[in-house]
């Protein structure tokens, strides 16, 4: 038998532009400003579609329909409110030994996972995937509000009869059942950041679906990826330069005391768009139409940031990107601060189930080379 052996390729450094697989459920094109779930635009999914909907298109490929939609909300029903029973054990456990939303949402999933006996995506098949799918993304959103009450030592509320998946969430962060408009900007938001490509907390979740893992584990490992303040731990962070300006006339100083120092202006700039984050525009129309002097500061802020990023970094686009507006939309929704990275990870799990289901189908491990640049071996003294 013979065997071929795979010639070594030199990739940039962080993979970048490098194409590692082939997928139908987004794409990003950077130059162009411009993201796609399946064969709808994202945006327009964004401004127009229920969260329940966007859903639907992203992990089952097919659109919603009247016909649809039932059998759909019925299989995430039967994900919490049918089995509350496994959800209450699990909030109970993990509560108790961390009041971190993050920290124990990583811990609940894999023990949701234990406790209704979820098996590795190799022994699965694809119904099998796609019901633990759907089943850990629709008791994401009642975890994380109920690890949130928990942490702050309260109960959680009871549920919104009659409402989807946004009202719900939004009732039990903010503890106040939410007007339409503040549902519908939040839908806004979590429906832009779903899905957006081969991101890092996305492309952890393929290699560990890869190796056939279940999909608990294959989140769980998402989720370390997103917490980390250079990808989702960030919405937080780009806020704090409206903290610390605070009126008008201390924005140019205190960006050019930024740059002057090296430090990276959070909310600026994005590793794959080449123009404006079509994510970062919705968002700023959201917030525009809520109003208010926060915002009139964010637009000054937004202009003398890029126009003197410009002048630092000539040749660069450094745009606002999503997490400097979004982070203003989610404080307009009253979702507080340490909420906005788990709030993002709410939406970002939908995109994660996606792509673990199409990862599932390939029989490939992911498995990339290394170049070994450490010390020869030392030949031992005769």
């Amino acid at each position: 038998m013979t065997t071929t052996r795979l010639t070594p390729i030199d990739a940039p450094r962080g993979l970048a532009g490098v194409i590692v697989a082939e997928t139908t459920v987004s794409d990003v094109r950077g130059a162009e400003g411009f993201y796609q779930y399946r064969d709808r635009s994202a945006i327009e999914l964004a401004e127009t579609a229920s969260f329940e909907d966007a859903w639907q298109l992203l992990v089952t490929g097919q659109d919603a329909t009247d016909a649809s939609r039932p059998g759909f909300a019925a299989r995430v029903s039967d994900a919490t409110t049918g089995r509350r029973g496994d959800l209450g054990p699990v909030v109970d456990a993990v509560s108790a030994a961390t009041p971190d939303v993050l920290a124990g949402l990583a811990a609940a999933w894999p023990l949701l996972g234990a406790r209704r006996g979820i098996r590795p995506l190799y022994d699965l098949d694809e119904s099998g995937r796609l019901a633990d799918a759907i089943a850990l993304a629709a008791a994401t959103p009642m975890l994380v509000g109920a690890l949130w009450r928990r942490g702050r030592g309260e109960r959680e509320l009871p549920v919104l009869e009659g409402r989807g998946v946004v009202a719900k969430y939004l009732r039990q962060v903010t503890g106040r059942v939410p007007d339409e408009a503040t549902e519908r900007a939040l839908t806004a938001y979590l429906i832009a950041v779903m899905d957006h490509g081969f991101n890092a907390s996305t492309f952890t979740a393929r290699v560990i679906a890869s190796t056939g893992a279940d999909a608990a584990a294959c989140l769980v490992g998402a989720l370390g990826a997103l917490t980390g303040p250079l990808h989702g731990g960030a919405p937080s962070r780009a806020l704090d330069g409206l903290d610390a300006i605070g009126t008008d006339d201390r924005i140019d100083p205190w960006i050019r005391g930024e740059l002057a120092a090296g430090r990276r202006l959070m909310g600026f700039g994005h590793a794959v768009y080449r123009t404006a984050d079509p994510r970062a525009e919705l968002m700023k129309r959201v917030a525009l139409r809520r109003g208010g002097p926060r915002v009139e500061l964010a637009l000054r802020f937004q202009q003398s940031a890029e126009r003197l990023l410009a002048e630092a970094k000539p040749g660069r686009e450094l745009h606002a990107n999503v997490e400097f507006w979004a982070a203003l939309v989610m404080e307009q929704c009253g979702i507080p601060r340490s909420m906005f990275t788990p709030t993002f990870a709410v939406a970002r799990t939908i995109g994660w189930t996606a792509h673990i289901l199409e990862q599932a189908r390939d029989p490939k491990i992911i498995r990339p080379s290394a170049r070994y640049v450490g010390p020869s071996v030392r030949v031992a003294a005769a």
